[in-house]
């Protein structure tokens, strides 16, 4: 997958914005339910396990996350789900 090999080197935020403008342009509500539902889960890979516990428990605190996905370790932790979805569905040299 030469494509996610390229993705690989772009910065975690770059990442997140490429992909959600891509989903933007997608109507991919599928790929933003897919972040939501994976946030809690990158929030325990990093060790905070309370973080993730709130999220999955307070709806609102999530979407707050969302909003921030793309910024500091927790865009890093998210790193695959963005690379795989501009993998997919991205275009060449996007």
């Amino acid at each position: 997958m030469p494509e996610a090999t390229r993705l690989d080197e772009l910065p975690s935020k770059e990442l997140h914005d490429r992909a959600m403008a891509l989903a933007r342009e997608r109507r991919d509500v599928g790929f933003l339910w897919e972040l939501l539902r994976a946030i809690p889960a990158a929030a325990a890979s990093l060790g905070e396990v309370d973080r993730a516990t709130f999220d999955l428990l307070h709806g609102l605190s999530l979407l707050e996350e969302f909003t921030h996905a793309g910024e500091s370790d927790l865009a890093e932790a998210l790193r695959p789900l963005y690379i795989s979805y501009l993998a997919e569905h991205g275009r060449p040299g996007d």
